[in-house]
């Protein structure tokens, strides 16, 4: 399994350098570039519909999460008007599944259906990415919509949303200072 590491694109270079020896070094930073392209712009899917991050899909999949969103709201306790001491906030994890972006992959590699083919293959055998808070599109999106306006009230619980690779694909996010959190089975 290649990793690919979206916040240090120079990383996911020497990783395919390593792994993929016979590629020239102007294709493997192709190849590279559109792995780490594939990940950033993955496709969102839920409910059974898929949602390009770079479309119009914005609204059909916030609508469609939408549902999860105020179930959450719903099992939560009224927040006291005034309270004596703030209370740590309750955070909910909703998971967003992601399938990498051949898309976005083949826009990088433009008429080099040799590359394609190959970033197609190693898709296909599944890769690692690691990534930060930011550098899913998905996932920036979702966290930066205004919950509360789109409820018509106010939110009694924050949502926060992790991103769940499918497809032979897996996510780990990165935390501070570059070290793994290791993820949750």
């Amino acid at each position: 399994m290649l990793t690919v590491n979206l916040t240090k694109p120079e990383l996911t270079f020497d990783a395919v350098r390593k792994a993929y020896k016979d590629l020239k070094p102007t294709d493997a930073a192709l190849v590279a570039t559109a792995l780490i392209e594939a990940g950033k712009f993955a496709k969102a899917s839920h409910d059974g519909m898929d949602y390009e991050w770079t479309s119009d899909d914005y609204s059909g999949l916030t609508k469609s999460l939408f549902v999860e969103v105020a179930q959450v709201q719903e099992g939560a306790p009224e927040k006291p008007k005034k309270a004596a001491a703030p209370e740590a906030e309750e955070i909910v994890t909703l998971q967003v599944h992601l399938k990498p972006s051949q898309m976005a992959a083949d826009k990088v590699l433009g008429d080099r259906e040799d590359l394609k083919t190959f970033v197609s293959d190693v898709l296909g055998e599944g890769v690692e990415y690691l990534f930060s808070p930011t550098d899913i599109g998905w996932q920036w999106t979702l966290e930066r919509v205004n919950w509360a306006t789109l409820s018509g009230g106010e939110l009694r619980r924050r949502v926060k949303f992790k991103p769940v690779f499918d497809e032979g694909a897996v996510a780990v996010e990165l935390g501070p200072g570059g070290k793994r959190k290791a993820p949750k089975k």
